[in-house]
């Protein structure tokens, strides 16, 4: 068996499979399908610093090849989760990351210096690129000076690995991954949902309540790996790819782009099982090239 352990920023991960935060619940849900521990991490649902009823429905969309979500970070606010939820993920082995967004700069702070606090998150995943929300979320992320402003502030207030997701959104991925990665990111997770919209003819209306949303799922891979070989040009740092990842082959391609580890989102609501699919899928791929370490694989694209 090929080793499939993968480092970030010191954190080591025992396989580079994570779970995209707001397709997973607070992984609690997933148990009764998979060994969550057989996970290289999972990143719970979008998380901010006072509670969010999030969008009016309707905010899903199915499309040709994925799904439009506009549900609007709904959570219960970063107390409750350290209250509630944060008691029943500490114990297990793997790494548990939240996803940490934020209306407004100081709002980031503040979630950021409470989740430091806990001894059993190694990790944030710093959402400044989410299409979803009416103030901050990607307003963060599209331009360089707000990027590195949050970023900044945060890891003024924040000691562990910081991941920072950028938005597709923008002219240029790259100049925002080198404006986070100068401000400290640790490393930068990409991409995040496409702005997109759905119509229904018949009535003559937007589906989705809020019109525009994020798309993910299949449609999006294309983007997303063009945007990971970008980045790997770009920056230093780590990449954690996603974006579209249905099978261990999509999440191969992302790391012979240049991630060091995946995310898989949409996939998780057509097949409950597909990370450890995905994790095996990555070692039989492994050993039929003759790879020792996963690590070889990573930016081995040929052009």
């Amino acid at each position: 068996m090929a080793n499939l352990t993968t480092n970030i920023a010191g954190l080591e991960f025992k396989n580079p499979v994570l779970t995209a935060s707001g397709t997973f619940g607070y992984g609690i849900e997933f148990c009764d399908f998979i060994d969550l521990n057989r996970l290289g991490g999972f990143i719970v649902k979008g998380t901010t610093l006072h509670p969010r009823q999030g969008n009016a429905y309707p905010r899903l969309a199915e499309t040709p090849s994925g799904m439009i979500n506009a549900v609007g970070l709904q959570n219960k606010g970063v107390d409750y989760f350290i209250s509630h939820i944060y008691p029943q993920l500490k114990d297990f082995d793997t790494n548990v990351i939240v996803n940490l967004s934020g209306s407004c700069v100081e709002d980031y702070v503040e979630g950021a210096e409470k989740l430091n606090e806990l001894d059993s998150i190694p990790c944030i995943e710093l959402n400044i690129s989410c299409p979803n929300v009416k103030a901050g979320g990607m307003g963060f992320g599209t331009k360089c000076d707000l990027a590195e402003g949050v970023v900044s502030e945060v890891r003024r207030v924040y000691n562990k690995p910081l991941i920072v997701k950028l938005t597709p959104n923008v002219t240029s991925i790259t100049e925002i991954a080198m404006a986070v990665e100068a401000a400290g990111a640790d490393a930068v997770s990409l991409i995040n949902t496409v702005l997109a919209m759905a119509v229904d003819a018949e009535r003559q209306r937007p589906v989705l309540s809020t019109v525009t949303g994020g798309l993910s799922g299949a449609a999006v891979k294309p983007i997303a790996l063009r945007c990971v070989w970008q980045t790997y040009n770009a920056v230093k740092i780590p990449i954690v790819g996603l974006g579209g990842i249905m099978n261990a082959t999509d999440a191969i391609e992302f790391m012979l782009c240049g991630a060091r580890a995946i995310e898989v989102g949409t996939a998780n609501f057509i097949d409950p099982t597909i990370t450890v699919q995905i994790i095996d899928g990555i070692n039989d791929y492994l050993e039929r090239h003759g790879c020792q370490n996963v690590s070889e694989i990573v930016g081995a694209l040929k052009i």
